[in-house]
């Protein structure tokens, strides 16, 4: 299958997805594939209970369950984003790196310890022993819309890169992507989605760094790469400008950014429930070090290569002559234009896009069904549910939420760009949840109304910002500085397709300062809210008394500030449900 483009020359020529191009694609599909038919059919302990389906038998290795974290949280948002926003916006976005250090020493300190030491499946459980079933519910609401938002975005992305450079329908793709991620999380579970992850992360360094360097070996080395940003003003890491309205600064991108991190790490299920996955939270808090350094150097990678597309076509920008249509679309149109010397790049850049894609939907089909399974519908059956019924309603539920997914790509298609519309939607619930986590884990005195109303109020707050300021870039209310390109350099004939004569600028109202803010404060302004209207109707309605409420529910970080009565407390009601879950779960594996 071909596909065409314009050279930066000018010359029109055809560029092929070749046999071999494909070949790569469908060996990493097939096998993918197969690692759910394994773990579904032909491993020792097959996955037909809530454990082995949801945790993995709780026996899971450090390596996979890294390399599974990492997968998760790269996504083909990060791969395609990343170098555009470069290309585009400059250097500041990559100082993201910088929390992530943070993130991972709050997470293995304050969080994790409190969810390990109550051995729960969702992490959401944990909102009904600190507060009420009414609060987990209100928990576990807001994560699977945050999923349903994301999920969508994270298909979009591979189908649109293989549309690009084959010239197939990016909705014939789409359903393929999902029908294989479906398949092999429903017969899989747990433990086929981490070995998939696994694949799929040396897939995705693989694709990543095969790019780098053919790019930077054609533009003439790394000093050049670095001669051509510095001259058009992209290399940029400490802007300390406080205005919160720019897009990217060393504040918002550094402390805004690090709580939109620990939303998506410390209390989401898809990260909790592989940490608890482990069996000791010494080898947990291992996986949270690698999975660090595993991002940072992705993340790294992908920010460089976004310089050396640029570098590339420093003197003829690709969207000025509409060469592409979004800036989304760079790297897909940059490996095109560097396959000729490497047979299979194609395929080999492909299957990295895709893997990352792959392994966040289903990481995210697994997680929203543990969710699903059990904070809705084991809560509300009037008997017990058996082990095979269990496993029969969670493989029912994938299915569901991945078809439901599919059809929202059709939404995706008219956002901005994929990193803002990502971080955007996402910022919705991340604050909430954190805000509403951090309330019951550092507050003994917050109570289950302070906890739902500041959740609520929390994401209404949030949505308003986010949808509001979106509704505002959609109508060109809000503009973005970007850096400078050129088109000196190329063909007549592209010239000819770019829009070089000056616009009269349209009158246009102003938006509210608010949907001005840049998305980046969008997480923080969440849990703010969260914790400070959490807080004033929990001393409003009878705040709890820190003696009443079992150290175990509060964070390790407090614990030498609270009563001595509270730390030697008796095991109240809720520590009780824990204990006769963690003694259920224990008989049950002996007789396994």
């Amino acid at each position: 299958m071909s596909v065409n483009f314009t050279e930066g020359n000018g010359s029109h020529v055809t560029k092929f997805f070749s046999w071999l191009d494909f070949l790569v694609f469908g060996v990493m599909l097939c096998l993918s594939a197969l690692i759910g038919v394994y773990f579904g059919f032909f491993a020792k302990k097959k996955q037909n209970t809530t454990t082995e389906y949801l945790m993995g038998g709780k026996t899971m290795g450090i390596f996979p369950i890294s390399m599974s974290l990492i997968a998760s949280y790269i996504s083909g948002i990060s791969l395609l984003g990343l170098p555009s926003e470069m290309y585009v916006y400059g250097t500041q976005y990559s100082m993201i790196m910088c929390p992530e250090a943070f993130v991972s020493i709050t997470m293995a300190l304050v969080y994790l310890p409190v969810f390990y030491k109550l051995q729960i499946t969702s992490s959401y459980e944990y909102l009904s022993l600190r507060f009420s079933r009414t609060v987990r519910l209100m928990g576990s609401i807001l994560f699977l819309v945050k999923m349903l938002l994301y999920i969508p975005i994270v298909i979009y992305v591979p189908a649109m890169a293989f549309s690009q450079v084959t010239g197939t329908n990016l909705h014939l793709i789409t359903p393929i992507v999902c029908i294989v991620c479906i398949f092999y999380t429903t017969l899989g579970g747990l433990k086929a989605v981490v070995w998939t992850d696994t694949l799929q992360t040396f897939l995705m360094f693989g694709g990543v760094i095969t790019v780098m360097i053919l790019g930077t070996v054609n533009v003439g080395g790394p000093g050049v790469v670095w001669e051509r940003s510095h001259q058009s003003e992209r290399l940029e890491f400490f802007n300390f400008n406080l205005d919160p309205t720019l897009r990217y600064t060393f504040w918002n991108v550094s402390f805004g950014n690090y709580f939109y991190w620990l939303a998506s790490c410390s209390v989401n299920q898809a990260m909790v429930q592989r940490c608890l996955a482990m069996p000791t939270i010494y080898k947990a808090n291992i996986t949270i070090l690698i999975l660090a350094l595993g991002i940072v150097g992705i993340v790294s990678m992908s920010c460089y290569t976004g310089l050396v597309i640029y570098a590339t076509f420093h003197d003829c920008d690709p969207i000025s002559t509409h060469i592409i249509g979004k800036a989304d679309q760079l790297l897909p149109y940059f490996v095109m234009q560097i396959s000729q010397s490497v047979p299979g790049l194609p395929g080999i850049f492909l299957s990295g896009v895709f893997s990352a894609a792959l392994s966040s939907m289903s990481t995210g089909l697994n997680s929203m069904t543990g969710v699903i399974f059990e904070d809705l519908i084991r809560p509300m059956a009037k008997k017990p549910i058996s082990e095979k019924c269990a496993s029969l309603i969670m493989k029912v539920i994938v299915v569901v939420i991945g078809t439901v997914c599919v059809g929202m790509v059709f939404v995706v298609e008219n956002m901005g760009t994929i990193i803002q519309a990502g971080k955007s939607l996402a910022g919705i619930t991340a604050g909430s949840l954190l805000g509403v986590f951090s309330m019951g884990m550092f507050f003994p005195w917050a109570n289950a109304k302070g906890a739902l109303v500041g959740g609520v109020a929390s994401m209404a707050f949030v949505s308003w910002i986010s949808i509001g300021s979106q509704i505002a870039i959609a109508k060109g209310q809000i503009k973005f500085h970007t850096k400078l390109v050129s088109v000196e350099g190329c063909d007549i004939e592209l010239l000819n397709n770019t829009d070089n004569f000056a616009a009269i600028p349209a009158i246009v109202e102003e938006p509210l300062y608010i949907y001005r803010i840049s998305y980046m404060w969008y997480a923080l302004i969440g849990v703010a809210t969260a914790i400070i209207v959490g807080m004033a109707v929990s001393f409003l309605t009878k705040a709890n008394s820190a003696e009443d409420i079992d150290p175990d529910l509060l964070t390790p970080v407090i614990h030498r500030f609270l009563p001595s009565k509270a730390r030697h407390i008796e095991l109240l009601p809720h520590k009780q449900d824990v204990a006769e879950h963690q003694k259920s779960s224990f008989e049950h594996r002996l007789k396994e």
